[in-house]
């Protein structure tokens, strides 16, 4: 398997393999276009509540990297979805997270490095 996490705001390359956006709501005051985004993985975004009460506050990524976690345990055919897509080809995480540290790719990625298989 072969990720990467980027920034949606980053200017796209061919170097990025397969472009999946990994966020629940489109980001702000980015066309379709300038995105390039492949596929749009809604279903394994954070929930609305999860998201809304990380809030990207980096005091709470602990605890919501375990709830997400949960949260991705619930959504094995999503999970397996983007394992499978990244067997032959890189696939990239788009977030729009200011923050590359404490953001949903980031737990996302962790979580399929860990339960791969």
């Amino acid at each position: 398997m072969s990720f990467a996490l980027k920034r949606i705001y980053d200017q796209p390359l061919a170097a990025d393999g397969l472009r999946i956006l990994v966020d629940r709501i489109w980001p702000r005051g980015m066309t379709k276009e300038e995105a390039r985004v492949e596929l749009w993985l809604k279903e394994i975004a954070p929930s609305t509540e999860l998201r809304k009460w990380f809030a990207h506050d980096p005091a709470k990524w602990t605890t919501f990297r375990e709830r997400y976690f949960v949260e991705l345990s619930n959504a094995p055919d999503a999970v397996a979805q983007l394992r499978t897509l990244a067997e032959h080809q890189l696939v990239t995480l788009l977030h729009a997270a200011k923050d590359d540290k404490h953001n949903n790719a980031v737990a996302l990625l962790e979580y399929i490095c860990r339960h791969a298989g």
